[in-house]
């Protein structure tokens, strides 16, 4: 598992999935989140919603294995959508592992400008369950992108393992510089863990 959260940020693919597009939202460089006071600030709410923000292009590891579904109707935890994930687990790359980062812009991988000042946020909360419960997440995290434009620090939670009911689940960023943040969000996971695959669901993605 310690070979899977340190490649974790190290990996540089990204899948070409036919059918998923990504655009960058229209922010300037480390686009301010805050003024007087934080305020929420979204990665995901609702399928294509103005409130989301990153987008999941850092697709990592076994990438063909996995499916994305940003448009969910199956039970999500508020509106109309959530995010499904499906892992087949069949090593499509020979990692044992896969992930997605949600970056800003897309494909960044710290080669790029971007990112937001997130300055004040206090924590990231997120929303998942899984298809059948007992689903084993390594990792789920923010920021940790290296390169000319890194993240400027990085938080994380995990392992965790998913019930088939939704839970909600919180990164603690007290103390941690969010002054340029790329990779809004992450998840990691690994074979080991998941022999059979899995199905996951995430909703209301919310750095507050």
């Amino acid at each position: 598992m310690r070979k899977v959260l340190s490649l974790l940020v190290a990996t540089v693919f990204m899948a070409g999935v036919a059918g998923v597009a990504f655009a960058a939202p229209k922010a300037k460089t480390a686009e301010k989140a805050e003024s007087s006071s934080f305020k929420a600030f979204a990665v995901y709410v609702e399928n294509a919603s103005k409130d989301n923000h990153f987008a999941p292009s850092g697709w990592m590891g076994d990438f063909g294995d996995l499916k994305l579904n940003q448009a969910c109707t199956e039970s999500p935890r508020s509106g109309n959508n959530c995010i499904k994930i499906t892992y087949s687990a069949k090593m499509a790359q020979g990692a044992g592992w896969t992930g997605i980062f949600w970056q800003q812009p897309a494909n960044n991988w710290g080669e790029k400008k971007g990112g937001y000042d997130l300055t004040g946020a206090k924590k990231l909360t997120f929303w998942a369950k899984g298809a059948n419960g007992g689903e084993k997440i390594a990792e789920f995290k923010m920021g940790g992108i290296t390169g000319e434009y890194p993240d400027s620090d990085s938080a994380a939670i995990g392992p965790i393992e998913l019930t088939k009911e939704w839970q909600k689940y919180s990164i603690d960023l007290t103390g941690k510089d969010l002054s340029h943040v790329i990779g809004g969000f992450c998840f990691a996971a690994s074979k080991d863990d998941n022999p059979n695959g899995f199905i996951i669901y995430l909703d209301d993605i919310i750095y507050e």
